[in-house]
């Protein structure tokens, strides 16, 4: 069986191609594998770090404000797309797939189209509540469309092929219990916060969460805290944490750049606190985490505000709009979930339910489909 995946740009496009490919290989352990990518986005290096071959193919997105660079990316987006097709074409005839899988970004659009033209099974993922322009077009050509959630349906034509596979996720972020993440971070049983920004880290987070920090150190309330500055907080945040008094690293604090033990910080976690991309929402609800959601308010479709609404309506999350966050409200709401287990429960229960908990066989079950 051989296998075509073409996804790209974001880690949020790259890891669910990933995740397919790994639940591929449990089924059929001789598969071959090749990644379409583009030269200089994120999967030029994610893809063969995970074993992968990639061919690249030059793709780029088309910019809407109007200003001399933009024209200028334009001109060269244009130029990528008049010969996107022929390249599409070369890699899938060299390959010769059995099945080609989109995950979204602008790279799958050329060869996924391509690959329905040419009659191979075909099918993409679609991670988010409102979906990418690529998947939205792809959609139309393709033989089935997966998606991690039910409410992104209704931006696609009505009589598409569906199923709602929901996001694959990391099986190691399952395997610890909350006292087992405890006792190996070294905090005690009392309240646990875990705020992050992404890898990058989120400006907007950092402040507020310097300002949380800083509230319930200096009260000396019962509340342990994991954050993760992230790059964009390297130069300040630390400086900020100082003028607080608030420790980097003590019984009650682990304030660090980067979060390289996620999987234990989020067994350890009573609240969560961050952006709401699909994977770090399919985890949340996966473990059945009560969360605080800061969608980020400068990427395409205002997709994670869609996201974020998901677990908001189902009284899963407490959603805010970067614009209305203000330190003196996240702390009321903290305030709140902390002196209220009822309603935390409440919150966790209902994370709970909203994870699909056979994600692998569904979307196992899509790709069998394909085969026949």
């Amino acid at each position: 069986m051989k296998v075509l995946l073409a996804g790209g740009g974001t880690g949020g496009h790259i890891n669910p191609a990933l995740a397919i490919a790994g639940i591929i290989k449990k089924h059929v352990p001789d598969a071959e594998f090749l990644f379409a990518g583009t030269p200089n986005g994120m999967e030029a290096t994610l893809i063969p770090q995970a074993g992968y071959q990639i061919a690249f193919i030059k793709v780029a997105g088309f910019q809407r404000k109007i200003s001399l660079e933009n024209i200028g990316r334009n001109a060269k987006a244009l130029w990528y797309l008049a010969g996107s097709g022929k390249r599409a074409k070369q890699i899938i005839e060299e390959f010769q797939p059995d099945i080609a899988i989109g995950t979204g970004g602008y790279v799958a659009g050329p060869v996924i189209r391509m690959a329905a033209k040419m009659g191979i099974p075909s099918a993409i993922h679609e991670q988010n509540a409102y979906p990418g322009v690529t998947n939205k077009l792809l959609a139309k050509e393709v033989d089935h469309v997966m998606l991690t959630v039910e409410d992104a349906l209704q931006y696609f034509d009505k009589d598409i092929a569906y199923t709602v596979t929901g996001l694959p996720v990391r099986a190691e972020l399952l395997k610890k219990t909350k006292a087992q993440a405890r006792a190996e971070l070294g905090f005690d049983e009392h309240f646990c916060i875990l705020s992050f920004g992404g890898s990058l880290g989120a400006g907007c987070i950092n402040d507020t969460m310097a300002e949380v920090l800083k509230w319930h150190v200096s009260n000396r309330l019962k509340i342990n805290h994991i954050h993760g500055y992230g790059g964009m907080g390297k130069e300040t945040f630390p400086l900020k944490m100082k003028e607080y008094k608030v420790p980097m690293k003590c019984k009650h604090t682990r304030i660090t750049e980067y979060i390289n033990n996620m999987d234990t910080c989020m067994a350890a976690a009573d609240l969560v606190i961050c952006r709401s991309g699909a994977n770090a929402l399919a985890e949340l609800e996966a473990l059945g985490k009560p969360s605080i959601l800061i969608p980020s308010p400068i990427v395409a479709g205002n997709h994670q505000y869609h996201n974020a609404m998901v677990l908001g309506k189902a009284g899963a999350a407490i959603v805010i709009e970067q614009k209305n966050v203000t330190s003196e409200d996240m702390i009321a709401k903290i305030k709140n979930l902390y002196q209220d287990k009822a309603k935390l429960q409440s919150m966790a229960q209902n994370a709970a339910a909203l994870a699909v908990r056979d994600t692998e066989d569904r979307i196992w079950n899509v790709i069998a489909s394909l085969r026949k």
